[in-house]
């Protein structure tokens, strides 16, 4: 079994960091804004600006994975790179920065690595079933665990893709609103139907959020100007407090958003397309709170590297 282990996510939005040591201890946790699927939607191209914002953050995480005695990794990408129509660039460039073969998730291997990660230890409530919500730069992962089986999908939904196509960055018009709600609800039915075991939980379901759109959002109700993991990891979000934000967000500018203690630099021109995604989530499972998790992707990969279980594994 590997000793210390470590996961790269090249997210649409963010390109993270995960180090663990033998007993699941975190070593290194890092996130930062890399924008990977800035203009893909519309291009089906990763940008080339894009991706080298990307591959000079994963040359730096390639010197913490090594100064943290990191023996095995994997590199995964997501939305963004699923998309694109130059991914084995992208690919290629970003082994090369990190010495570890770079591969993409399939969205229903995203969800059921979002899934193990965020349930590991998870307090569950009786008579609640654990369905995560992983709002992404460019999609949208939904995740349970029903009959023993872990049943999940992934739409074509995230903050990123959402603005682009349809919301814009600045104080939308009534029409971009419209263009926007439509699009999600487009999406998430057509997931749904994809998946009509989804609907067995709705009305007893306990909902996990993940990734920035939740975390940024739970600093803002706490006003929380620095990121603290310990006051944003299984914080409980009301849904009024969802529609309170995304209403107030939706009125502003980038950057008077960028003015509330707990705004992300990088999120305030996207974060009312993730807060959006989220109030249809939860009125279609119809919950009145959610449950946010820093637990994650990245978890569930490290999880399955200590594990010795995860295709595309590689020494360092």
């Amino acid at each position: 079994m590997p000793d210390i282990v470590a996961a790269i996510d090249c997210g649409s939005n963010s390109t993270r960091l995960l180090v663990v040591d033998e007993t699941g201890r975190t070593i290194v946790r890092e996130m930062h804004i890399t924008r990977l699927g800035e203009g893909v939607d519309a291009s089906r191209h990763l940008q080339a600006g894009a991706m080298e914002r990307t591959f000079s953050r994963l040359r730096d995480y390639r010197e913490l994975m090594t100064k943290a005695g990191a023996k095995s990794a994997r590199v995964v990408a997501t939305s963004a790179v699923r998309d694109a129509l130059n991914r084995e660039e992208f690919l290629e460039g970003a082994t090369k920065a990190t010495g570890v073969a770079a591969a993409v998730l399939s969205g229903r291997d995203e969800a059921f690595y979002s899934y193990t990660g965020a349930t590991a230890g998870l307090q569950e409530i009786p008579g609640r079933t654990p369905l995560i919500v992983d709002i992404g730069g460019g999609s949208t992962e939904l995740a349970t665990m029903i009959d023993g089986e872990i049943v999940g999908v992934s739409m074509q939904l995230g903050c990123v893709r959402v603005t682009e196509r349809a919301l814009g960055k600045v104080a939308p018009t009534p029409s971009r609103e419209n263009a926007a709600r439509t699009m999600i609800h487009h999406e998430l039915s057509r997931a749904l139907t994809s998946e009509p075991r989804l609907d067995q939980i709705v009305g007893s379901t306990q909902l996990l959020g993940l990734a920035g759109t939740v975390a940024t959002l739970v600093q803002l109700t706490q006003s929380v100007a620095q990121y603290d993991r310990d006051l944003v990891h299984h914080q409980i979000v009301q849904r009024e407090q969802v529609n309170q934000w995304r209403a107030t967000l939706q009125r502003e500018s980038p950057g008077e958003r960028l003015k509330h203690p707990g705004m992300t630099p990088g999120r305030e021109d996207v974060l009312v397309s993730g807060l959006m995604i989220l109030e249809a989530v939860m009125d279609h499972f119809r919950v009145d709170e959610l449950l946010s998790s820093e637990n994650d992707i990245l978890d569930g990969l490290v999880a399955s590297l200590r594990a010795d279980s995860a295709p595309g594994t590689q020494n360092l």
